[in-house]
């Protein structure tokens, strides 16, 4: 049987990804009513603000120790302050919107955008004010934990990170 680390299993989700688009002439685009993956169930907690869908792809087993999902943001929707024990990756697949770590500036999120974020680093992502933001969001080492939800991003932190 072979194993498989986490840095291969996220190169294969890659060019899995990459290769979707294989075939198709380079002028040719896909219609805006079309998604790579299904936008999933709303979310109904506490965690968000604004609305936000996620369709889990990859739920976590003892085996690949990670969970991954399509998270969807409307325009303004953001989740809370929260970390990961294990670290997370965002692979940015439509739309635009922020990252930002506790203590720095936001960075701004846009279609390709790839983040690395280390292990129990406090932090929020979501959707630019006027656009909506859609992202596959990669929990790696769950045996760890899984995510610490803390305060909310109020209105005044969004609005000067987003600026």
């Amino acid at each position: 049987m072979m194993k498989y680390s986490l840095k291969y299993s996220l190169i294969f989700l890659i060019v899995l990804l990459a290769g979707c688009n294989v075939g198709k002439n380079k002028n040719e685009t896909i219609p805006q009513d079309e998604t790579l993956f299904p936008k999933g169930d709303k979310i109904a907690n506490n965690n968000f603000t604004g609305t936000a869908w996620v369709q889990m792809m990859v739920s976590n087993d003892s085996t690949y120790n990670t969970s991954i999902g399509n998270v969807t943001f409307e325009p303004g929707a953001r989740t809370n302050w929260h970390k990961h024990p294990g670290g997370q990756i965002l692979l940015v697949t439509d739309g635009e919107g922020y990252y930002q770590e506790k203590g720095k500036p936001a960075q701004l999120l846009r279609k390709g955008d790839v983040i690395k974020i280390p292990p129990d680093t406090e932090h929020w992502h979501g959707a630019a004010p006027g656009k909506g933001l859609t992202h596959i969001a990669i929990s790696p080492n769950l045996q760890k934990g899984s995510v610490v939800w803390l305060q909310p991003v109020t209105d005044e932190e969004y609005s000067q990170s987003t600026k």
